[in-house]
């Protein structure tokens, strides 16, 4: 029973990086004509949807967040001509992989929204947290968490020349 109350408590966390030139000035416009979206959402401007590393990602997933979403320019729309492209290309494999790793890939949502479409990312984001509230907390962030703190904490391996500096 307290699993239920506590699913039905559950806001999902979103992080959202978005095209500086379609995605970004999307959602502002839905904001600055004040339709109401969840405030689930932390965005991060990129200056392409391409330029956003799968790195990025996977470190938002691990780091506590229950959803990304990539927002990039409508295909053959892009600023840098190609840049969609390549992020949906990137979104692909990256689903792919968290496919072979036996994570759940539909955490990671890619959308185009132009700049003029304030409403279509409004609705984006009532879409995603509903399916992530469903979905339930990500259960990425928890080992990943006990792992960080083991043994006084994670510390990068230190890596000395063959000079013994």
């Amino acid at each position: 029973m307290s699993a239920q109350i506590d699913k039905d408590k559950f806001e999902p966390k979103i992080v959202a990086f978005l095209c500086n030139w379609c995605s970004y000035k999307g959602a502002d416009l839905a904001g600055t004509s004040r339709l109401q979206y969840p405030p689930n959402v932390r965005t991060i401007r990129t200056m392409c949807s391409g330029a956003v590393d799968p790195a990025f990602i996977i470190k938002a997933l691990l780091d506590g967040a229950d959803g990304v979403l990539v927002g990039g320019c409508v295909l053959g729309d892009c600023h840098y001509q190609s840049g969609n492209y390549k992020a949906r290309r990137k979104i692909n494999i990256l689903h792919s992989e968290l496919r072979a790793l036996g994570l759940d890939e539909d955490r990671v949502w890619l959308r185009w929204i132009s700049a003029s479409d304030g409403v279509l990312f409004r609705e984006i984001m009532f879409e995603m947290v509903e399916k992530l509230r469903a979905k339930g907390p990500n259960p990425m962030k928890h080992p990943w968490n006990i792992w960080k703190t083991a043994n006084g904490g994670w510390k990068p391996k230190t890596i000395y020349s063959p000079r013994g500096e």
